[in-house]
């Protein structure tokens, strides 16, 4: 470094312009600059040295955990893990500290407080892996409120970073401290922060709830909001078939809550659009369908939770949630059949009537009125494709409620899911009957409609009809009046096709009696198959027929038709006169001979 160059250089340069009280200004905007520029590196070593030390950490742990033959984590290597982790919060701290110093003012900046939250983020790791839980919920408290505050003061692209951050990172482990300390599970994320915040000697909490009051007051009431979007409270409570458990997973019940207020809306969507189409009614339960879901998820996962930290069946928070898990998953089928039977038609499909074509706008060219077309049989056998289809998942999401937990046990309950599969089978083998009928087969048509008479007389309406009759949500109960309609109309079905097989066989029986084969006394030279019909052996009364006569005469023109090859007859006779003539006159003359045909005796 050539120091005499340096300093005469920018003597000169300062002292060309001004004098000496310049030259000092600029020194020290130039000294800030570089202190600034060092502080700057030194924050960023101090961020380094606490990543290093962490990754360190959650090395040593991840290794071990994945070790399946020792038990945890223990002795030197808990020592050491921990070790790492009070190095790394020593670093954040010291980083505070120093931008702290760099803000003369007090204010606190963005840099500041993420830095703040960093440290008690490893504070809070420091203290869970000591099994300090109270000081962990603290430190992460304060974490999740420093970075709700930035995630709020920042833009989108930001706001998803710590959103992202704090959904995986920080909420786990708050849920999981409080588990520890043997916290409600009802009690949410928000409610354990407000409780568990440091208040009295934080300044940055002050700071922070000073600038920002509503984090607290949102943070009390978040995710209870009902339908208009006002609050409401999350249950606590939930009854399955006269057994009532409590909620004590906060995921569970803050999704049941949105279920119900997807069903109020849907409730209100009904009422409103009656006169909609059923595909549009059908769409609107996809907004109940998905809430439903996310409470089976929600329990399975609780179960998996208490599963994995070795809780036996027996305990009384597992068997809380396996009635949850039925009760939940119960709930999400009764939506899906529900779906299907709007999708069905009216009554579930019992009514089939043809539906309207769509006419062309456009005019004819001869200027009169289009005519009204009926819809053909080929659009009809695919909308009775499509129904059936319905009624086989229908059918097969019932068959899956006795596969629930609790559901083999419960006789009553099994004899109603058995009448409601009755229902819909019945209902299936209506559709298939009338595919039939489209054919022409009218037997198997006759067939089938007598199944599914049988099966309707086994249905067992549901015994909350009164509640769903209130509620006009088609679900998976069913009303006494529709199995009462599905009867009466196949026993009128079932009396028609009965009449139509009658008449159709003794149509086919008229027709083969028209037709009278011959005798058999005429066709003995073929084997009867169908065997010998005794009616029908021989002609009675007999019939005029011809019948030959004289059958030996038949060739007696031989002596009179001239043959190829055979010599004329005359040229023989006169050839031979003479000779015979002398031979008759030395033959004595012989006596005529007497008999049939000239056969004599």
């Amino acid at each position: 470094m050539e120091i005499t160059t340096f300093i005469i250089a920018r003597r000169d340069k300062a002292l060309l312009v001004g004098d000496y009280s310049l030259y000092r200004q600029q020194l020290a905007r130039r000294l800030l600059v570089r202190v600034i520029m060092s502080i700057k590196l030194f924050a960023h070593l101090l961020l380094l040295s606490a990543e290093r030390a962490w990754a360190f950490a959650m090395h040593m742990k991840s290794t071990h955990a994945a070790d399946t033959s020792a038990k945890g984590i223990t002795g030197s290597t808990k020592s050491h893990v921990v070790s790492r982790l009070r190095k790394a919060t020593t670093y954040a701290s010291h980083l505070v500290k120093l931008l702290q110093e760099m803000d003369n003012d007090g204010a606190l900046t963005q840099p500041l407080l993420e830095a703040q939250a960093y440290q008690q983020s490893l504070q809070g790791a420091l203290s869970f892996e000591k099994g300090d839980w109270e000081k962990c919920l603290q430190s992460y408290a304060e974490t999740h409120l420093l970075y709700t505050a930035l995630a709020q003061s920042r833009g989108p692209k930001q706001d998803e970073v710590f959103k992202d951050l704090l959904s995986n990172t920080i909420d786990p482990r708050i849920r999981y401290a409080a588990y520890q300390m043997k916290l409600p599970r009802t009690m949410s994320i928000e409610v354990i922060v407000q409780r568990y915040i440091p208040r009295d000697d934080n300044s940055f909490v002050k700071e922070v709830l000073r600038l920002h009051p509503q984090l607290l007051q949102e943070s009390g009431t978040a995710g209870r909001k009902n339908v208009a979007g006002d609050l409401a409270d999350v249950p606590r409570k939930m009854t399955w078939r006269s057994r009532t458990v409590n909620l004590e997973d906060a995921t569970t019940a803050q999704a049941l809550a949105s279920v119900a207020a997807a069903e109020t809306r849907l409730r209100s969507f009904l009422a409103a659009n009656q006169a909609s189409n059923r595909r549009a009614k059908a769409a609107a339960y996809d907004d109940v369908l998905l809430p439903s879901q996310d409470a089976v998820d929600a329990t399975k996962t609780a179960i998996d939770e208490l599963t994995a930290e070795g809780v036996p069946q027996g305990d009384p928070r597992m068997q809380a949630l396996q009635i949850t898990k039925t009760a939940v998953n119960y709930n999400l089928v009764e939506w899906r059949v529900g779906r299907n039977r709007v999708l069905c038609g009216d009554q579930d499909g019992a009514k089939f009537e043809s539906e309207p074509i769509k006419q062309s706008k456009k005019p004819r060219a001869d200027g009169k009125p289009r005519e009204e077309q009926e819809e053909s049989n080929g659009r009809k056998l695919t909308r009775l494709k499509e129904r059936i289809v319905l009624y086989d998942s229908i059918i097969q999401s019932v068959d899956s409620v006795k596969d629930f937990p609790g559901v083999a046990a419960d006789q009553v309950f099994m004899r109603e899911l058995d009448g409601k599969k009755a229902y819909f089978s019945s209902l299936r083998c209506l559709a298939i009957a009338r595919s039939h009928m489209l054919h022409g087969n009218k037997r198997n048509a006759l067939a089938l409609l007598s199944r599914a008479l049988d099966l309707s007389s086994q249905t067992v309406s549901s015994s909350s009809f009164g509640k769903l009759a209130a509620e006009g949500v088609p679900k998976l109960d069913i009303r006494p009046a529709e199995t009462d309609s599905l009867k009466d109309l196949l026993e009128r079905s079932v009396l028609q096709h009965r009449a139509l097989v009658e008449l159709e066989n003794l149509t086919s029986a008229k027709s083969q009696n028209s037709f009278k084969p011959t005798p058999m006394i005429q066709r003995l030279d073929e084997y009867p198959p169908d065997g010998v019909h005794l009616t029908n052996l021989v002609t009675y009364p007999p019939k005029l027929q011809p019948v030959p006569v004289k059958p030996i005469f038949l060739d007696v023109a031989w002596n009179y038709i001239d043959y190829p090859g055979r010599p004329k007859k005359g040229a023989s006779t006169a050839a031979d006169g003479n000779i015979g003539e002398a031979e008759s006159k030395q033959e004595p003359k012989k006596e005529a001979k007497k008999g049939w045909f000239g056969f004599g005796r």
